[in-house]
């Protein structure tokens, strides 16, 4: 009696292909969830909406970052063709400046900075995620590709601007509360307002490299693309 074949969706490929499918949906939803909000919210009260945008989707966008952690898991057993350090770069960016940074300090969380950064944030991941969760079912679409891989192009110089100007802006509150900051044996300590400086210097050298990272990225998907479409 031969072996007995796997039904198809039990077979280890399409396990891959509906589970990061899935993930991609439930970071969609999560970043839709949030852009949505943010918009309905900021036409109906204006510039206050900005205000305390944070108290509002923070906590939704928590969860989303923290989640994404596992893309670094996926680059890693090979589940996800990525390259892992350029994606280890981006997502640092963001857990040390949304965990770090603005959850720890109150008074930031009130700052316009937050705002803007949640909407490049926002406005990045959907596309993101929106073409990588067609693409992992086989489904292209010539504007969304491309607009996945050009979207990043302006936004994500800005994200790191106002990724620098929200350390910048915490500086003085981490100065003046000693948060982090700690004295350890032997007369040595830590000071953190220090640690965030160089911080603020690596994360424009991080950039040019998943910026030159990113651009390569998009050559070789436009290129396939192209390839594709012409075959087709």
């Amino acid at each position: 009696m031969g072996p007995v074949a796997l039904p198809a969706w039990l077979q280890p490929r399409y396990r891959k292909t509906a589970y990061l499918f899935i993930y991609y949906l439930i970071q969609f939803c999560g970043h839709s969830w949030i852009l949505t909000n943010m918009t309905v919210r900021f036409f109906s009260f204006g510039k206050d909406s900005m205000v305390d945008t944070f108290y509002a989707i923070g906590l939704v966008m928590r969860l989303c970052q923290s989640i994404s952690l596992l893309e670094l898991l996926h680059i890693y057993v090979g589940i996800e063709s990525n390259h892992l350090f350029p994606r280890f770069l981006q997502l640092t960016e963001r857990i040390v400046i949304l965990f770090v940074v603005i959850t720890s300090q109150e008074e930031i969380q009130e700052k316009y900075v937050v705002c803007v950064l949640f909407i490049f944030w926002n406005l990045l991941d959907m596309a993101r995620y929106t073409y990588s969760m067609l693409s992992v079912i086989g489904t292209y679409y010539s504007i969304l590709t491309w607009l996945s891989q050009t979207l990043w192009m302006p936004i994500y110089p800005l994200c790191v601007l106002a990724e620098a100007f929200a350390i910048y802006q915490s500086l003085p509150y981490f100065e003046s509360f000693g948060t982090y900051s700690t004295k350890l044996p032997f007369d040595f300590s830590i000071y953190f307002p220090y640690v965030l400086r160089l911080y603020l210097m690596m994360l424009f050298i991080g950039m040019y490299f998943t910026y030159s990272h990113l651009y390569s990225e998009r050559r070789d998907v436009l290129r396939v693309f192209s390839i594709k479409k012409k075959k087709i």
